[in-house]
């Protein structure tokens, strides 16, 4: 529904209710916290690869330290030390929202020290997967063109990309 532009009956937000009070949620919002679900499950099926491509357009629309922790955790899984640690420093720094939070702080540290034996016993040698990693900054940025170009089909660039995997999911 959000891609074709039917969610929220065509308005840019929605009220939704938590703890009894009313808040207005954006697509951009909805969109960041469905592809954090999808991440999610992607996790729950070992499949870190999907998952870490899901999180990082999540994070590119809203940012959020709880999401940057499960991304951390991906780029763990697939020996990705280096990048994991940058993500850790800035939920540390307070860059992202909700680092402040005590949860995602403390959840944080604990990747943290997770990390560091991690790193240690890594060999100085270059990761194999850097022109990967070239790839997938350049698909993002030529995701944040789409974005910012005036003319836009009624679906998302994000499902876009993500539509090839939607017959991977058991519904």
């Amino acid at each position: 529904m959000i891609y074709q532009g039917e969610a929220f009956n065509g308005k840019p937000t929605k009220t939704a209710r938590s703890h009894g009070r009313k808040f207005q949620v954006t697509i951009q919002q909805e969109t960041s916290r469905i592809l954090g679900n999808l991440g999610w499950a992607y996790m729950q099926q070992t499949n870190y690869a999907a998952a870490e491509v899901v999180y990082r357009k999540a994070q590119q629309i809203d940012p959020d330290a709880n999401k940057a922790c499960n991304l951390c955790m991906c780029l763990i899984k697939q020996s990705q030390f280096t990048e994991a640690q940058s993500v850790l420093e800035d939920i540390l720094q307070g860059k992202l929202s909700g680092s402040d939070d005590s949860k995602s702080r403390n959840r944080a540290e604990e990747l943290m020290k997770e990390l560091e034996p991690l790193q240690s016993a890594v060999s100085s040698s270059t990761p194999a997967g850097l022109s990967l990693e070239d790839a997938f900054v350049e698909g993002l940025d030529q995701l944040m063109n789409q974005w910012t170009t005036p003319f836009r089909s009624r679906r998302l660039p994000i499902f876009e990309e993500i539509s090839p995997y939607r017959d991977q999911l058991a519904c």
